[in-house]
């Protein structure tokens, strides 16, 4: 019998496989710990702090912990998706184990999705056996691994596409209070429309209309903070000219109707003087 003493600078909690039935949404929550999620089929829309992920099939999420995360929408119905909480640990140098290094992106396309979806299936079924063994932390560092190969280097008509894409995604940032359109953007950005929405969803991971309509979101989510404003009056300031359309796409980013968001975040100040 030999016996080698293994370290891992990572321990893992749980794992799972999520598979939607079409009804509810992710729970909103802050956690203490890493989780990474990758996605088979389907598409999670999950938001941490004040920003968003789309993650299609064959793509991965980090995140991290001490963040606020929560679903946009309910889920689809043909959505599955497999996740992992871990914890990180600082390895000191004195250990004397191999300082290498993972760099993971927190939002990608992974290269080869199958050998990803088998290491999962075999993370799960190794959590069923009753004896814990560092099997898991294994197959974890295997998954992180796989997920942290980049993509063969773009060439130079996708690094023109990148480019296009958030020179786009600069003027919703600037214009999205005012009419604008991918067919608006695309005419000032000097290409068709068609091409300029391609470029977008590849980078993005979500099309120039749902782009303005969370750019306009937040920004209504900013002023619905003070209620000295109409609600008719924030739907124009962010873009809006209708105040029923403006609830429709409030609720749907958000989950909640602009009056319900504004007594649930919105702190009354009461001068006691």
């Amino acid at each position: 019998m030999i016996d080698f003493n293994l370290s891992f600078p990572l321990s893992v909690q749980n794992g799972g496989v999520f598979i939607s039935r079409g009804v509810g949404i992710h729970p909103e929550r802050t956690l203490t710990s890493w989780e990474v999620i990758f996605v088979e089929k389907g598409t999670l829309t999950i938001q941490e702090d004040h920003k968003v992920f789309e993650v299609g099939a064959g793509e991965s999420l980090v995140l991290y912990p001490q963040r606020r995360h929560r679903g946009v929408g309910v889920f689809p119905p043909d959505l599955k998706f497999y996740w992992v909480h871990f914890d990180v640990h600082d390895v000191p140098a004195s250990v004397g184990l191999p300082q290498a290094k993972i760099s993971l992106p927190q939002h990608s396309k992974v290269p080869d999705p199958e050998q990803v979806i088998t290491l999962f299936r075999q993370f799960l079924t190794e959590q069923e056996n009753i004896t814990r063994s560092c099997a898991l932390e294994l197959l974890l560092l295997l998954i992180l691994q796989k997920i942290s190969l980049t993509a063969p280097a773009r060439d130079a008509q996708t690094r023109s596409g990148i480019a296009l894409a958030w020179r786009a995604q600069q003027c919703i940032r600037t214009q999205y209070h005012q009419a604008i359109s991918t067919s608006s953007l695309a005419q000032n950005l000097h290409c068709s429309a068609d091409y300029l929405g391609r470029v977008y969803r590849r980078v993005f991971h979500l099309t120039i209309t749902d782009a303005i309509h969370r750019q306009r979101v937040v920004a209504a989510q900013k002023l619905l903070l003070s209620d000295s404003l109409a609600l008719v009056e924030v739907a124009a300031r962010c873009g809006f000219q209708d105040v029923g359309y403006f609830r429709q796409i409030f609720r749907k980013q958000t989950g909640l109707t602009p009056a319900a968001w504004q007594r649930r975040y919105c702190k009354e100040h009461i001068n006691s003087d």
